[in-house]
């Protein structure tokens, strides 16, 4: 599928491929998509814990492509870790350095929503950019305006259709399937999923008094007896995902499905997600997940290798990703 880029064209710059700590295994994977090999990047942590990274050999004039995803509870660690790499490129003179971040860490923190507040996404972007960042590569945004924050090209990916995929090998009964968008936010996501998957689309309402709580008031759309199919960006501990699943069984819904890009996982999420009455967690391998897909449990995951090795294929072929971005216009 990939033209050979190990042993690249005399009239193009090599690519060199790196992966942070924060997600080895996807960059593993994104590497024998590409049938490339992780370069050497020296990763380490001084005694107080300041970070210290150095590339292992040249990267002069070559396309750097980083890859990092910033959650995790040594979230603030990683995206340091991506500031530091970035600038080790700049000066060791790389033609260009593309950060890959599967998940865009602070991404919730996209506008102030109440007076003294930050907009820590755009610091975030601010800081990437500072640091020597020539692109960005991601995956579902918090909010797809984030794209904005940067002044440098970002191609924004995202996972809904092989979510539609995965739910197409089931084999539901369609006319008796919904997808329910968890909010109003979501619903446009929620209209494109029921659309590839020729089923329904309902909103819950909710109404959200403080970070990491939510109440659902009510749901616009039919879902007594049906099959649920609950698609968001991102899981974070879960409860407020448990409680609008508990009211929508409330309320008569039948099998209900999860699936969300961005499984964080904080706290005991799992444990609620496990206990819920859902049958299957789905998420993807933009945030590693010990437990996804082990005998018993509901979490399972897919992989977005494949999407962000063709994202990085395309990016550095110079050819177009909009396609490998559902169609999403590339900043």
């Amino acid at each position: 599928m990939y033209e050979d880029l190990s042993t690249p064209a005399t009239y193009k710059k090599e690519i060199k491929l790196y992966t942070g700590s924060g997600n080895p295994e996807l960059a593993q994977k994104i590497a024998d998509v590409l049938h490339l090999q992780l370069q050497g990047l020296k990763l380490e942590k001084f005694a107080n814990g300041e970070i210290y990274a150095r590339f292992e050999e040249s990267v002069r004039g070559d396309e750097v492509f980083f890859v990092q995803s910033i959650a995790g509870q040594n979230v603030n660690d990683l995206l340091m870790e991506t500031l530091i790499v970035a600038d080790a490129a700049s000066r060791a003179s790389a033609e260009s350095f593309t950060a890959v971040i599967p998940h865009y860490g602070y991404a919730r923190q996209d506008r102030k929503a109440a007076s003294r507040e930050p907009i820590t996404a755009r610091l975030v972007a601010n800081l990437l950019e500072a640091a020597g960042v020539d692109r960005v590569i991601t995956l579902d945004l918090h909010s797809g305006q984030i794209q904005g924050f940067f002044d440098i090209p970002v191609t924004h990916l995202t996972a809904l259709y092989q979510f539609g995929d995965y739910f197409k090998t089931k084999g539901f009964d369609w006319d008796n399937t919904v997808v329910v968008s968890p909010d109003m936010g979501r619903a446009k996501v929620a209209k494109k999923l029921s659309d590839y998957l020729g089923c329904e689309v309902a909103i819950a309402h909710k109404s959200r008094p403080k970070h990491n709580a939510a109440e659902v008031m009510g749901v616009i759309g039919d879902i007594v007896g049906k099959t649920c199919i609950i698609n968001d960006d991102m899981i974070d501990t879960g409860g407020t995902l448990v409680g609008s699943i508990n009211k929508l069984k409330e309320m008569g819904a039948g099998d209900i499905y999860v699936s969300a890009t961005h499984g964080i996982f904080s706290g005991k999420a799992i444990e609620r997600l496990e206990n819920a009455p859902i049958v299957e967690c789905v998420v993807t391998d933009a945030i590693p997940c010990e437990i996804a897909n082990t005998p018993g449990s509901k979490i399972k995951q897919i992989s977005v290798a494949d999407e962000l090795a063709e994202a990085i294929y395309n990016v550095y072929m110079n050819h177009s990703v909009s396609a490998a971005a559902g169609g999403n216009a590339e900043m």
